[in-house]
């Protein structure tokens, strides 16, 4: 396991120095919605699956050596309320326990669009994952040619992205617990 472990931090923090070196934290800051989630294995990010999130907050803190991001989940069919503070790792990971182990690092962000990747470890599979978050409910052509772009260097099927907005519900903004 601890080789399992050591290869998929090692693969991160690669992967890490193919992305942008700096994150603008300003850019980073705000209420984003999330709009498109893919994965390499779909069924973990269906809805009502165990890494489905719905992002509504992130503030990046210290120059994002701390990120606080506030989600839904929707579990055992309840959307639930999630609202975590990440430290920065080596190579810019965060690491966030959540139906397993998760890997996440910011991989792309403008003013409208901000990218995680993330490696979901469950104990059993390695499953990788791309979230994709908005200022409003949808993304330009460009924008989502971006990101699936992104999910292609990551070994993430195309065809395995799923529009969060028109395919689940989370509660609106303003209405997550303060």
């Amino acid at each position: 396991m601890k080789v399992v472990f050591l290869t998929l931090l090692f693969g991160l923090i690669c992967g890490a120095q193919e992305t942008p070196a700096e994150i603008d934290p300003s850019k980073v800051t705000g209420d984003w919605r999330t709009i498109y989630v893919a994965a390499d294995n779909k069924e973990k990010i269906v809805e009502g699956g165990p890494l489905r999130c719905y992002y509504r907050q992130i503030e990046c803190k210290n120059d994002c050596e701390y990120l606080l991001i506030s989600y839904y989940v929707k579990l055992d069919g309840r959307c639930q309320f999630f609202s975590e503070e990440l430290k920065r790792q080596e190579g810019g990971i965060y690491i966030i326990e959540f139906a397993g182990t998760n890997y996440l690092q910011i991989i792309h962000v403008t003013d409208n669009m901000l990218v995680f990747y993330f490696e979901n470890d469950d104990g059993q599979k390695i499953t990788k994952i791309t979230e994709a978050s908005g200022r409003g409910t949808s993304f330009t052509q460009e924008e989502l040619q971006k990101y699936q772009e992104l999910n292609s260097e990551r070994g993430i099927p195309n065809e395995n992205i799923d529009n969060v907005i028109e395919t689940g519900k989370a509660p609106q903004e303003n209405s997550y617990p303060k």
